[in-house]
């Protein structure tokens, strides 16, 4: 029964097809309210029923309750077994009460037939508080568990020793603004969606370094090691250039060509009526069907590589948004070093369903190519730190706090075809093979098993890999694998950057900071120098500066680039400490006030300057504790914790008239939150979603949101009169009743 597959014909049987046929611009919303005004549980078999796929899509049920519960990150071992967490405690009622039960557990789900089905469930790690992300290492297992990022050992399915990797993976945020994702990424380094770590294993000791800030809930990485991620409010972001570059200068808050917008298209499709979202109460959240129009939980992102699907599917993206009960096809393009990306379809999706509780939070390739959906199937996914009154009244009215046990976990496949996990051995010489499958997945997995084994005997099967130009990706993982095994030399890379395929050439270039060693440095030169007058390699050359020493690249590369915003950030990247002789250096050579690299620089020097005044934030911290508290946990995820604000999701805090100004627009925004366009410091920000109020939270008092409101109006730069408890009152007073968020010009 588990094994039960539905094709589109069946498919087709759902109470409502995707998108918008068969409804009406027109659908009368009380009508569409009293015929959804309940949304059962349904059984996996029931749910599977109400699952409408794209034509030629076949979908398979392979775990459900009790097998699975509440999964929300997923790792497939060299076996095909699913390494999963289960996150049982999230919200269990709209207080999240119970929440930091000790529920949470890591399991293993086994399919001992081979009919794709799991068959077998095994428990490796429980007792754990809202467990969020895993990736296998070597013999071990890397696990995240608010606030700790763990290393279990793994001896014979059985938890071992635990070290702590890193006491303060977490810093701040609720649920669903935490570090999540831990994604081995080509370049060997675990990258990490909501926070700015990668990590990586050197022998006994775990090696941790600062990094572009990326995404909110699951990060992916396409065929050359570039990471693609999200927000709630975002389709896809991304990278255009090697995740490891580009992030030496603590000073620069954004560097041109990371965190992206790939698909600005944010449009949604749900199959049936949304009315449970967290806004869903304002004008055009929701059309007249009651569907929600654009994304407002997007999520679990990943790039296809998986080679089932044929060439029309090779790495597009697919995204979930469980808020809407869909999972989106993205198809992405690459043009010079840019990616760019685009909807596969208008008016429908990939994927949807007309079960309520069909809640898609991640998604991952197989290794048998499929594509795999982890459902936490709930009724609330809203964290209750921004949970609304119009949500809480959604939940309680259609009863969506059951189910609180359930979860599913599909696998989507071309119809007719019959997925095979390809198994992998631990012979060198076969995983060498196996870096040229068709499989994405296979070959991030080979390479993975030949950097833990640390063969000798694979390195010279790698190196005569290198030598055959004509399949590039696989090229590209041995000569990341090489870097791995810390067997790549200068020449190895010298002889790729002389390659013709542009492809191979702009890998080179990545790889190349890992062999840069102060005896052949001067060959490292050279290597650049035979790139530096060509625009279409000028950003990777200035991204690489950092690991030289002594060159005059800078020069020759601003002198030929002074209004690429890529390659301007990049060198500013080079320039840490050493921004204003940079710029002096520049109006030397040329005095124009426009050239864009004489601009970025000067925001950068700047933002040095505020970020100096941030010094007295300890003393505030003592004078509004709570208030300090409450800003790490729910304001700095996404305003940063200088209050300079974070691209792509929040305007800055500091210098900003909306926070310094009338402390009763600021207490009203605080309370019922803020939507539309905002100008700070004579800057437009386009905010990707709504800022959420906090004002009907159950977590905090009027007394710990005036403390808010006085630690932020007198942090870093700022400085205004404090705001009291008094105050807080008056405003919910005068708004009494309001739910809906503020525009900026209801208070001109």
């Amino acid at each position: 029964m588990m094994s039960k597959l539905i094709g589109c014909t069946i498919a087709g049987l759902a109470l409502m097809s995707c998108g918008n046929q068969g409804r009406s611009p027109q659908a009368d919303s009380i009508a569409m309210r009293k015929q959804y005004a309940e949304s059962p549980v349904l059984t996996a078999e029931q749910s599977l029923q109400h699952l409408k796929a794209e034509d030629g899509s076949s979908i398979q049920l392979i775990a459900a309750e009790p097998q699975v519960i509440v999964p929300v990150a997923m790792t497939f071992d060299e076996k095909g077994r699913l390494w999963v967490a289960e996150m049982t405690g999230y919200m269990p009622d709209t207080s999240g009460t119970g929440e930091n039960a000790t529920n949470g557990k890591i399991v293993i789900l086994e399919d001992t037939t081979g009919d794709g089905a799991i068959d077998k469930r095994t428990v490796f790690l429980d007792s754990l508080i809202l467990p969020r992300a895993l990736c296998l290492i070597e013999n071990g297992l890397l696990v995240a568990e608010p606030p700790r990022l763990w290393y279990v050992e793994i001896n014979g399915d059985k938890a071992g020793k635990r070290t702590l990797v890193d006491s303060m993976y977490t810093e701040g945020g609720n649920v669903e603004h935490q570090p999540n994702g831990l994604l081995r990424a080509m370049d060997n380094w675990i990258y990490n969606a909501k926070s700015n770590k990668r990590y990586r294993k050197e022998g006994n000791r775990w090696l941790k370094e600062e990094t572009h800030f990326r995404g909110q809930w699951g990060i992916t990485q396409d065929n050359y090691g570039r990471l693609f991620y999200n927000n709630n409010s975002e389709n896809l972001l991304g990278d255009y250039f090697s995740p490891g570059l580009g992030a030496a200068n603590p000073h620069q808050r954004n560097v041109k060509g990371y965190d992206e917008n790939i698909v600005p298209d944010n449009n949604v499709y749900p199959a049936r009526p949304t009315p449970g979202v967290n806004r869903g109460y304002m004008k055009k959240v929701l059309d007249d069907s009651l569907r929600l129009r654009q994304f407002t939980a997007a999520c679990g992102p990943v790039i296809y590589r998986g080679g089932l699907y044929g060439n029309a599917y090779e790495g597009n993206a697919f995204v979930a948004e469980p808020s809407a009960n869909l999972i989106k096809r993205n198809i992405l393009a690459d043009s010079g070093y840019q990616v760019k990306g685009k909807q596969a379809y208008q008016g429908r999706e990939f994927l949807a369903s007309t079960d309520e509780r069909f809640r898609p939070v991640n998604l991952n390739v197989g290794p048998d190519g499929a594509l795999y959906i982890l459902d936490m199937y709930r009724g609330i996914i809203q964290h209750k730190t921004f949970l609304t009154p119009y949500l809480k009244k959604e939940i309680a009215t259609r009863h969506l706090t059951d189910p609180l046990n359930c979860g599913r976990i599909y696998r989507m496949f071309p119809t007719g075809s019959k997925p095979v996990p390809f198994k992998l051995t631990t012979d060198p010489a076969q995983l060498v093979v196996a870096l040229d499958h068709p499989n994405g997945w296979v070959r991030d997995k080979a390479q993975q098993m030949l950097v833990d084994g640390k063969y000798p005997a694979a390195i010279p099967l790698l190196r005569q890999r290198l030598a055959d130009v004509t399949k590039p990706l696989g090229l590209i993982h041995a000569l990341w694998t090489l870097e791995g095994l810390h067997a790549l030399t200068i020449e190895d890379v010298k002889a790729l950057a002389a390659q013709g395929d542009a492809v191979i050439r702009r890998q080179a270039l990545s790889v190349l900071p890992s062999v840069i060693t102060p005896a052949n440095e001067e060959l490292a030169i050279a290597i650049l120098n035979g790139f530096v007058d060509m625009p279409q390699f000028a950003p990777d050359v200035a991204l690489v500066l950092p690991a030289l020493k002594n060159t005059n690249l800078v020069q020759q590369l601003y002198q030929h680039f002074p209004n690429d915003p890529y390659v301007a950030d990049a060198l500013i990247s080079n320039a840490k400490d050493n921004e204003a002789a940079l710029l002096k250096e520049i109006i030397t050579w040329n005095p124009d006030t426009n050239l864009v690299i004489r601009r970025n620089l000067q925001k950068v020097l700047r933002d040095i300057a505020n970020q100096r005044k941030a010094s007295q934030g300890d003393v505030l911290g003592k004078e509004f504790p709570r208030g300090s508290l409450i800003f790490k946990t729910v304001c700095q995820t996404c305003h940063g914790a200088d209050g300079e604000g974070i691209q792509s999701l929040a305007p800055p805090l500091n210098h900003s008239e909306i926070v310094t100004g009338k402390k009763e627009r600021l207490i009203a925004i605080v309370l019922y939150g803020l939507t539309g366009p905002v100008e700070v410091n004579g800057k437009a920000y386009k905010l990707a979603a709504d800022m959420p109020g906090i004002g009907s939270s159950d977590e905090f008092s009027n007394g710990d949101i005036a403390q808010l409101m006085s630690y932020i109006r007198n942090a870093w730069g700022n400085k205004a009169e404090k705001v009291t408890e008094k105050d807080v009152l008056a405003i919910r007073e005068k708004y009494k009743g309001r739910q809906k968020s503020f525009t900026i010009e209801e208070f001109k």
